[in-house]
């Protein structure tokens, strides 16, 4: 038996043996703060918003403007900022990176990184990448550069390198819908590392072609975050996988719950 089952069991034991009045059993905490990655916004999110709002969370996506760290990091402070309490903060993928640097906010109890970037101070994700190249990396003239230097990913590729286990008109969708991010973005040393203070999850996409699943394994291991590893998943998982994404959330609200009021 779990550790809250053995919790939970204890308490009602109690109940029925003692006149004394018990504490509530803790809640969990009830807001999720979803942040995306590059090139892409936060509608891909919705398959986990859906899952989670049905079940009574209060699910929020940050739209990035992906013009530079800074002013994600911004947007995601901004929506921090109107949580009525804690919450769970995610990202996805260079998301993760926005996550590490805005997770440091009071409002925070939890991270989740779902096939993310987590650095350290002072790093950044592209530095990171040369150690553990991806299949993206390796790929010469996947990644175009506008002559004001913002990047998106090669449309015809989008589909084989980014979300290979979604349906091919999904994928060409959101292959012409790519919101240009600035190229600094990749390379920006971190100044904070929320998950030395915060209790982090991580999902490995297995499959990812993006970012090197090894890489993925690295930060998480690094960080001491609860990993789960789901085999054949590309790095759209959030989208393709979302079921088991939203479970990951909801056991990091479990958690965050029993902790109490989180962490200063």
């Amino acid at each position: 038996m779990s550790y809250p089952r053995i919790k939970t069991a204890l308490l009602v034991a109690a109940l029925l043996t003692s006149a004394a009045p018990l504490a509530a059993i803790a809640e969990p905490v009830r807001n999720i703060v979803l942040v995306h990655g590059a090139w892409v916004d936060g509608s891909g999110w919705r398959p986990v918003y859906d899952i989670l709002a049905k079940k009574g969370f209060h699910v929020t996506m940050v739209q990035e403007p992906l013009t530079g760290f800074a002013d994600d990091v911004a947007a995601t402070r901004r929506v921090l900022a109107q949580q009525d309490g804690l919450c769970i903060l995610v990202g996805h993928s260079y998301g993760g990176s926005v996550i590490t640097e805005a997770g440091i906010d009071a409002h925070v109890a939890g991270l989740v990184y779902v096939a993310a970037h987590a650095p350290d101070v002072g790093e950044d994700e592209a530095a990171l990448g040369r150690k553990l190249p991806s299949m993206l990396a390796k790929r010469d003239g996947a990644v175009m550069k506008t002559p004001d230097g913002y990047t998106y990913l090669r449309p015809d590729l989008f589909h084989d390198l980014f979300a290979a286990d979604l349906p091919k008109a999904q994928a060409a969708f959101e292959a012409q819908s790519q919101i240009e991010t600035n190229a600094s973005v990749f390379s920006t040393p971190l100044t904070q590392a929320a998950w030395h203070s915060r209790p982090s999850w991580g999902i490995v996409a297995a499959a990812d072609q993006v970012i090197n699943p090894d890489l993925e394994r690295f930060y998480y291991s690094r960080a001491g975050s609860q990993t789960t590893v789901l085999q054949g998943a590309s790095h759209s998982v959030y989208e393709s996988r979302p079921k088991e994404v939203a479970a990951v959330i909801e056991e990091a609200a479990r958690y965050a719950g029993e902790e109490g009021e989180g962490r200063p």
